[in-house]
């Protein structure tokens, strides 16, 4: 078969598309004037055809695809709606509002609400009432008159504040919770309206413990990390003296280590009001990993081992003061007051007045009050002929003879003596002689081993922990890559 030329192939359908149809008779006229209109309609697309051959293909190429994807778009394979079987299903609901009267509107409008916030230091009655969303003078004129209200409430900072009020932003009920002391137990005060009066009442309750999950990625400092992750600052504390043996927090980190911690959460009727133990913790640091878990052998006191059970207890704490920087080293200086060159033999904190100053170590108080320049002092003796020492004080909180464990509270930063500003002086001394606190080597404790009896329960928890730990990790680093 010959083949065609894209000029005689549209020049043979044109010709057939005009000469296809039959025409009656007596119309040879018109059918002449067809094929003479048709012959120079050729003529013209030939012209087109030679001076474009190119141009004209593709349009017909496209012309032929667009009407076949034209005829896929609109081709259906499902039947016509219009044919399918229809029915129509008739069924009596009974009415909600049969045999009960509709509320009036306006019991309608009758609701609670409910608001929580934090005491600041600074609070006065109408300050906290409107942090709250409360109008109310008469609750605000009895706050500022009660004695129990200024005392507890709007005197001390931080303290968990619950108000419950009506629609129209009168007070209801105020509760005010917090927890002075580490005995398990909270205090409660509850100012209600009763009957259109305002009343006052403080009670006790019982603290309940819930363990919580956090952690965190290194970007500048641990601290820095800690309160990205809104982790307490208790807790943060507690890590860094649980791993001191270990790592150095201040200046041993690097950028992308990452850690996680399991807490005790401490509540008041289901409030969170402040963390408790550290149960366990794991670090990822430089490529080596450090865990630390609590456990409480039977009869005796508990401390913090390796998940494989060796003891974390160290001799000493490396700080005595939480969250403090350092203001001098152990090292010659500039004396602030007598303008002279001399040898500072200790460190010295900067921490604001009243921060708590706690005993790095088992020991006896040997001395609690004033002494020349130290102003307000404490001498504790420890084994192997080690003394610690505590000046400048704003408070002592132990007296001489008695016996402290290490971490245990014994006073509050001042700047009692020769002190410029508040600060904690602390010394250390080997038979008598000052040595740089910071440099004192961290040996491990001589602490008792688990029991044979324990050890079952040990491991049991120890592998509980170590799976939560390891997720806990490994989620916190992939959350802070996002």
């Amino acid at each position: 078969m010959a083949r065609l030329s894209v000029l005689e192939l549209v020049s043979v359908v044109t010709k057939r598309q005009l000469t296809r149809h039959a025409y009656p008779q007596g119309s040879e006229v018109l059918i002449n004037g067809l094929k003479n209109a048709g012959s120079a309609w050729i003529a013209r697309l030939t012209v087109a055809l030679q001076m474009h051959p190119k141009r004209v293909t593709a349009a017909v190429a496209a012309l032929l695809l667009t009407g076949g994807s034209g005829a896929f778009a609109v081709a259906s394979l499902g039947p016509d709606p219009a044919d399918l079987p229809v029915r129509t299903l008739t069924e009596s609901v009974a009415s909600l509002a049969d045999g009960h009267e509709l509320a009036d509107l306006t019991d309608l409008q009758s609701f609670s609400l409910y608001r929580s916030e934090t005491t600041r230091a600074n609070d006065t009655a109408e300050s906290l009432l409107q942090r709250l969303g409360i109008a109310d003078p008469q609750a605000a004129a009895y706050m500022r008159a009660s004695d129990a209200v200024r005392q507890n409430v709007l005197g001390p900072a931080g303290r968990l504040v619950s108000a419950e009020t009506t629609s129209d932003h009168q007070l209801s009920k105020l509760i005010v919770r917090w927890a002075p002391d580490e005995d398990g137990t909270f205090r409660r005060l509850t100012l209600e309206r009763v009957d259109g009066k305002l009343s006052t009442k403080i009670d006790s309750g019982k603290l309940t413990a819930s363990p919580r999950l956090a952690g965190g990625v290194i970007r500048s400092s641990f601290f820095a990390a800690t309160d990205a992750a809104d982790i307490p600052d208790s807790v943060s504390m507690q890590m860094a003296d649980i791993l001191q043996g270990e790592l150095d927090f201040r200046r041993g980190l690097r950028k992308g280590d990452r850690f996680a911690v399991v807490y005790e959460s401490l509540e008041a009727d289901g409030e969170p009001l402040r963390a408790g133990r550290v149960l366990s913790t794991e670090f990822h640091n430089s490529g080596k990993v450090h865990q630390a878990l609590w456990f409480q052998d039977e009869g005796k006191k508990g401390a913090y081992y390796s998940l494989d059970g060796k003891s974390k207890r160290q001799a000493y704490l490396n700080y005595p003061v939480e969250f403090s920087r350092i203001s001098s080293n152990f090292a010659m200086r500039l004396h602030p007051i007598q303008k002279t060159w001399r040898a500072h033999l200790g460190t010295d904190f900067a921490a604001p007045t009243g921060t708590k100053v706690r005993t790095v170590g088992d020991g006896v108080v040997s001395f609690a009050g004033v002494q020349n320049g130290y102003g307000n002092v404490i001498f504790i003796e420890h084994a192997n002929q080690h003394t610690t020492v505590y000046a400048h004080l704003s408070r002592v909180d132990v007296r001489q003879g008695q016996r402290v464990d290490q971490g245990d509270i014994v006073g509050a930063v001042g700047s009692t003596g020769w002190a410029t500003g508040p600060h904690l002086h602390f010394e250390f001394r080997v038979k008598g002689q000052q040595q740089d606190p910071l440099s004192i080597a961290q040996a491990a404790d001589t602490a008792k081993p688990i029991s044979k009896a324990s050890r079952p329960t040990f491991e049991k928890l120890a592998a509980q922990m170590r799976v939560e730990l390891n997720a806990g990790t490994q989620s916190f680093a992939m959350a802070s890559t996002r």
